[in-house]
């Protein structure tokens, strides 16, 4: 059985999340989506609303071979612990290229075993980012063509 990892803050996930989610899943038996403990943002979701934004989204796209949890620490010792064979991460432009290739080789060092898969969105989701979507929201702007409509009505309700 082929495993794949999708990791990320996914604050909220957006429909440039879902696209590399869709074409990940293709590739692996199982792909598991993993919402990091760890980051370093400031989060508008609590990890749990995170997880459940996603669960419902991939449950709507019929993505039946998608497991969605928490992790923290090392993503190599995560993906260890589940058995996987790569890590996918999505890359929207040339500015994500360099921080994703930097983690990928340092990832590669610290386990040789686990490969990077970089997948890039549709081109007209390539200039979406949650911190973009968020600030729309918060602004009052229309974001259904960004999100999922059940993640426009959380944010809707986390901002007022």
């Amino acid at each position: 059985m082929r495993k794949g990892i999708y990791p990320g803050s996914f604050d909220p996930i957006t429909n440039g999340h879902l696209d590399v989610l869709a074409r990940a899943a293709r590739l692996f038996d199982e792909l598991v989506v993993a919402v990091a403990r760890d980051n370093q943002k400031a989060s508008l979701f609590t990890m749990e609303e995170r997880v459940a934004m996603i669960e419902a989204s991939a449950k709507e796209m019929g993505l039946e071979n998608v497991r969605v949890t928490l992790f923290s620490g090392l993503l190599v010792e995560f993906a260890k612990e589940q058995q996987a064979c790569a890590v996918v991460r999505g890359l929207r432009a040339i500015s994500d290229f360099e921080f994703e290739f930097q983690m990928a080789l340092m990832n590669r060092k610290l386990d040789p075993q686990v490969e990077t898969i970089f997948l890039t969105p549709r081109e007209e989701l390539t200039y979406i980012s949650s911190r973009i979507v968020k600030e729309i929201a918060r602004l009052g702007g229309d974001i259904s063509a960004f999100v999922p409509e059940s993640v426009a009505k959380a944010l809707r309700k986390k901002l007022g």
